[in-house]
C-alpha cells in the first residue's frame, strides 16, 4: 500500500512541469520582450490584443512600427503599467488577461490576404472583407436622406444589424468612413459616458467625438480619441466596456448623420463632479442635461 501511494506521488510531481508548459502555451507570446522594430508571431498577437481591446485600429501584419508602439503605450498607461512601449512580462500579462486571441481567425484572414480587424465583441464575419481595390461595400455609401428626421427610420437597419448580416447590406445610412467597429466604440463610449442622460445629450457626446476626429487637434480616428489618454472618464475607470443598450446606438447614428446638438463643441464636463481648473477656462457653448458643452 505504502508502495502504491508512493507511486501516486511520483506521477503527480511528474505531472507537474507537463500542465505548467500547457498553461504557458495557452498564453500565447514567447518569452521575448517585443518591441519596435520587432516582426513576427509575437507582434501579431500582441497587435490582435490591442485591437481587440480598441488600442490599435491599423493592420495586424506582424511588423510593430510606430502605430503599434503608440498604442502599446497607450494601453500601459490606461493599465497602470510602466509606459515604455515595450511587451515585457508583466505588459504581456495583462493583455492576456485582458483580451482574447483568437489565433486561428486572425491567422486565416492573414493567409487569405483579407482585410479585417479582430475588436472584441464583434462578430468575426462582420469583421472581414477582401483586401481588394473594389469599391467600398454598399453599407459604407453616405446618407442622401437627412439627419435627425430619420431616427426612426434608422433604427432598424441598426437592430436588425446582426440577422441580416449575410443577407443584405446594413446600417445604409452610416457615411463612408466610420465602420461598424466605429460605431461600436462609440456606442461604448456614449453607454458608459451618459447613458443617464437625456437622448439629446447622448447625441451630443457622439457629436463631439466626431467634432474631436475632424479637428487637427486630436486623432482622426474613432478608436484614436475615444482612447487618447485622460480624454474619457469611461475609458479611465472601465466602463468603456459595458455593453451599450440600443439608445446609444441610434445616438451615434443620430450624430454620425449630422446631429449636432452641442453646436460644434469639442469638450464637455459635468460642473458637479469636475476637478479640472482648466475646462472651466474654455468657451462654453450649452448645458444639455449634466454636461456643459465647450469649445
Amino acid at each position: 500500500m505504502k508502495l502504491f501511494k508512493w507511486g501516486v506521488i511520483a506521477i503527480l510531481l511528474l505531472s507537474i512541469p507537463f500542465f505548467l508548459a500547457e498553461e504557458h502555451e495557452v498564453n500565447g507570446f514567447t518569452e521575448q520582450v517585443v518591441q519596435h522594430g520587432a516582426t513576427g508571431e509575437d507582434v501579431i498577437e500582441l497587435q490582435a490584443r490591442l485591437q481587440y481591446l480598441g488600442f490599435y485600429n491599423g493592420e495586424i501584419d506582424g511588423v510593430f512600427g510606430w502605430g503599434t508602439y503608440w498604442a502599446l503605450r497607450n494601453f500601459q498607461y490606461e493599465f497602470g503599467l510602466e509606459i515604455d512601449g515595450l511587451a515585457g512580462e508583466e505588459t504581456k500579462q495583462k493583455l492576456t488577461n485582458a483580451s482574447k486571441y483568437d489565433k486561428q481567425y486572425v491567422k486565416q484572414q492573414i493567409q487569405s490576404g483579407n482585410k479585417f480587424t479582430h475588436y472584441g465583441g464583434v462578430n468575426n464575419r462582420e469583421q472581414s472583407q477582401p483586401d481588394t481595390t473594389q469599391t467600398p461595400p454598399a453599407q459604407n455609401k453616405p446618407n442622401t436622406q437627412g439627419n435627425n428626421a430619420n431616427q426612426q427610420q434608422n433604427q432598424n437597419p441598426a437592430e436588425n444589424n446582426d440577422t441580416n448580416a449575410e443577407l443584405e447590406p446594413t446600417a445604409v445610412n452610416v457615411p463612408q468612413g466610420f465602420s461598424q467597429n466605429d460605431i461600436k466604440l462609440m456606442a461604448n463610449a456614449v453607454y458608459g459616458e451618459a447613458r443617464g442622460e437625456p437622448y439629446e445629450g447622448q447625441v451630443a457626446v457622439a457629436a463631439v467625438i466626431l467634432n474631436r476626429v475632424e479637428s487637427p487637434t486630436f486623432p482622426n480616428t474613432v478608436s484614436g480619441v475615444i482612447f487618447e489618454p485622460r480624454a474619457f472618464t469611461a475609458v479611465s475607470d472601465g466602463q468603456i466596456w459595458l455593453t451599450p443598450n440600443d439608445t446609444a446606438r441610434r445616438a451615434v447614428l443620430d450624430a454620425i448623420n449630422g446631429w449636432d446638438p452641442t453646436g460644434e463643441a469639442s469638450y464637455y464636463f459635468n460642473p458637479d463632479t469636475a476637478t479640472s481648473g482648466w475646462i472651466w477656462s474654455r468657451p462654453q457653448i450649452k448645458q444639455i442635461g449634466k454636461h456643459i458643452f465647450c469649445m
